[in-house]
């Protein structure tokens, strides 16, 4: 899943079309080591799961840092065009279990964004604000798609969203940690994603609430953003 370009960012910009393979199986054991054992991990053990020298991370990223950023960035490409692949799918259901039979294989990235978000910082705050405007742009592919309705703040209901569904994930796999030990994110993001799918999309298909007229009666029109 992680055989594509990387994506330029920072130090990584400067990176030559000959070196990109290098640079991509670099950033993609990164990923990885980073999910595996959190941001404290050195940079020789990234590059002896890249199977190469320290320096030559260095060379294609300049540190750790830089490897980081660009990392985040190929986190988020990732969820994001699988995201707009399922929505904007001929048949939304057809989409949905398309992604689903594949879930196994984004076990990595899970296991970065919840270690990103455990570490906190500034880098795990951009990097859910990347996620926030990121769910945005997607949702809005849906609504032009006609698979979803659309917002009178499109913006709150993103972040709402991204707030309910990465803090589920982070939520629940530290649980699951606490009691199992270390995770295979792999599996564990198909049991979680087998535990919550079903209650989510009867949530968001069906609804909860009756009465239609609480958000007019507890949000009125002036008081809206």
């Amino acid at each position: 899943m992680f055989n594509q370009q990387p994506v330029p960012q920072g130090p990584a910009s400067a990176i030559k079309v000959s070196d990109l393979s290098t640079a991509a199986r670099i950033r993609d054991a990164a990923i990885e080591v980073f999910g595996e054992q959190g941001f404290t991990v050195g940079v020789r053990a990234i590059a002896a799961a890249a199977g190469v020298s320290p320096g030559l991370v260095n060379h294609h990223f300049g540190s750790k840092e830089g490897l980081r950023g660009v990392c985040d960035e190929r986190v988020l490409q990732l969820i994001r065009d699988k995201k707009v692949e399922a929505i904007k799918a001929d048949n939304l259901g057809k989409g949905m279990l398309a992604a689903l039979a594949e879930i196994e294989e984004y076990g990595p990235l899970v296991a970065y964004m919840v270690r990103s978000l455990q570490a906190g910082g500034p880098l795990a705050e951009s990097l859910f604000e990347h996620m926030v405007s990121d769910a945005e742009t997607y949702i809005q592919a849906g609504i032009d798609a006609g698979a979803i309705k659309p917002s009178r703040d499109p913006a709150a209901r993103a972040r709402y969203l991204m707030l309910l569904n990465v803090g589920a994930t982070v939520v629940w796999m530290q649980m699951r940690e606490q009691r199992d030990g270390k995770l295979n994110y792999r599996t564990a993001i198909r049991d979680l994603t087998e535990e919550l799918t079903p209650p989510a999309l009867e949530l968001y298909t069906q609804g909860l609430l009756t009465d239609p007229t609480l958000l007019e009666t507890v949000l009125p029109p002036d008081t809206e953003k």
